[in-house]
């Protein structure tokens, strides 16, 4: 590493510690001809992610399409963005854990799978879409879906709303 002070090429690291959340290095280095001290940052640098389409052809994979997606999906829907970006993650990690490429239909189920965890109606939607879902179909999956139970947000709620478990005084 290039001293930035005098240009020298001899450097020394001093320390290196975790950056970024694990996402990068942090260095501390020390000139060996001025004593200039300096910090540099050593990221990993990620190589291009592609979708397999179905009829076979390969794509780049774009966040920001997929993510624009799930966002119609889950339009007037009490989602977050972050809930949705967390699903976008969980993509692009099992993409570069596949060696940089996925089948466009995994990454159709693990949306399908993230809505669904989410909300039933986001899921709804977007499997209409994704699927082409007819009438009948959209009632087959509405009927699937009143097979599974609600869970419900909290474990101790009353009928009232209240959160407050029996043994509480009101």
């Amino acid at each position: 590493m290039r001293c930035p002070h005098c240009s020298e090429q001899e450097t020394r690291v001093r320390e290196s510690r975790p950056a970024d959340e694990g996402g990068s290095v942090r260095r501390r280095r020390e000139c060996s001809s001025c004593s200039h001290r300096f910090t540099t940052y050593e990221r990993y640098e990620r190589g291009p992610l592609y979708i397999r389409k179905r009829g076979g052809d390969r794509q780049a994979f774009d966040r920001e399409k997929l993510r624009g997606g799930l966002l119609r999906a889950a339009h007037k829907r009490p989602i977050e963005d972050r809930a949705i970006d967390g699903i976008v993650d969980r993509i692009v990690a099992e993409i570069e854990k596949a060696g940089g490429e996925l089948e466009a239909s995994r990454v159709g189920e693990m949306c399908l799978e993230g809505l669904h965890a989410l909300d039933r109606v986001a899921y709804l939607q977007f499997a209409a879409v994704y699927k082409q879902l007819n009438v009948e179909e959209v009632r087959a999956e509405l009927a699937s879906m009143s097979e599974v139970p609600e869970v419900p947000v909290f474990a101790g709620s009353h009928s009232d709303g209240s959160v407050r478990s029996s043994s509480d005084p009101a």
